[in-house]
């Protein structure tokens, strides 16, 4: 996939979220968070309620990069 959530999961871990929290509070479902750690498609309104949570803009959680065509 050509959207990296690593900065989003560095983020978390270092806020101390983890995918029982995201469970407890109704962050978000926990299918979207397998999503993440595995890199498949989020939409906007997740990273909306990311953005939230973690006080930050898109740009801070997910970076796109080009694949390779071979």
């Amino acid at each position: 996939m050509p959207i990296k959530y690593d900065k989003l999961i560095k983020l978390m871990k270092n806020a101390g979220i983890t995918s029982y929290t995201i469970k407890r509070d109704k962050i978000i479902g926990q299918a979207t968070y397998k999503k993440i750690m595995e890199g498949g498609d989020i939409d906007t309104r997740t990273i909306a309620k990311l953005c939230k949570l973690l006080n930050c803009q898109p740009g801070d959680i997910l970076e796109y990069e080009e694949e390779n065509e071979n």
